[in-house]
């Protein structure tokens, strides 16, 4: 069975995640609040107190940044918030924490810079479709410009979760996201946008995996290591296969890496059939590994 630790979800089965643990009797403002608080603690975790301006967009993940706004002020530092639409204009769930935040709410605009030393992207999330343009990305492209650190929630704004394509999103210094990992996350250049990575539990049930089937997981040994040979005490090399490699001349690296490569990953022998010019050269090279003159 393959681990659902690596598994990697698309926007979709992650809206649907977040539906299901709802539906298992954990509130969507409960959800929110874990979010924000793994956004805030992270922060606190990695940079001493400095003043920090949150960007927070139309949606949930503007809903995040105000929680993260709201922690981190309780926490001593002083904190401003900016906005892309007023607080009357957020509903559900984000509108919820909106209105728990005690303090003033400025445009987006590179103008809200000013003084900052620390910038918290929640404007888009990962499902982002368009282009970013407007204020947003220009007030993120002014806070890269002036190499703030950027802490991005669920991914930096303008790329896109399930590609890692990207429609206008600047290097973030941190990204935290939320359960598991989105394909973007790991393809490029998303990879790279996203700087460190750190993944939060934010209460998700268990039981949501019943309805989930996720099609992509990253590389772990989890995902082959059942898939591999046990060797057992009675063991020989001559039951673990022979590999055999045609090894290029005059030049030779690519074809000596790859035996190096099938001898560790346990083939029994390996041989390396090369042109007879070359078979010094081979030979000089390679140990434990034969090489055949063709």
């Amino acid at each position: 069975m393959l681990n659902p630790a690596t598994a990697l979800l698309t926007c979709a089965q992650m809206a649907q995640a977040d539906r299901l643990s709802v539906e298992a009797g954990v509130a969507g403002v409960e959800l929110m609040e874990n979010a924000g608080a793994a956004v805030a603690n992270a922060i606190q975790q990695r940079w001493t107190l400095r003043p920090v301006l949150v960007l927070c967009g139309p949606g949930n993940n503007g809903g995040d940044g105000f929680v993260a706004a709201r922690l981190l002020q309780a926490a001593g530092w002083p904190v401003r918030v900016a906005a892309l639409v007023s607080l009357s204009e957020l509903k559900g769930d984000a509108g919820h924490h909106a209105a728990r935040w005690q303090g003033p709410v400025e445009a987006v605009a590179p103008a809200a810079l000013e003084g900052a030393e620390l910038v918290i992207d929640a404007l888009f999330g990962a499902g982002l479709t368009r282009p970013l343009q407007g204020p947003a990305a220009q007030v993120l492209a002014e806070a890269s410009a002036r190499k703030l650190p950027i802490v991005a929630v669920d991914v930096p704004s303008g790329l896109m979760g399930d590609t890692g394509v990207d429609l206008g999103a600047v290097l973030a210094t941190l990204t935290v996201s939320f359960f598991r990992k989105k394909p973007g996350h790991l393809l490029q250049p998303g990879r790279r946008l996203c700087g460190e990575l750190l993944m939060a539990d934010i209460g998700t049930p268990a039981t949501v995996w019943n309805h989930l089937q996720p099609m992509a997981f990253e590389n772990a040994p989890s995902l082959w290591r059942e898939a591999l040979p046990t060797l057992q005490p009675e063991s020989h090399k001559y039951q673990r296969g022979h590999a055999l490699l045609w090894g290029g001349w005059p030049s030779t690296g690519a074809a000596r890496l790859a035996a190096r490569a099938a001898a560790r990953m346990g083939a029994g022998l390996v041989t390396v059939a090369v042109p007879e010019p070359a078979l010094a050269v081979y030979a000089a090279a390679l140990t434990s590994i034969m090489v055949s003159p063709v």
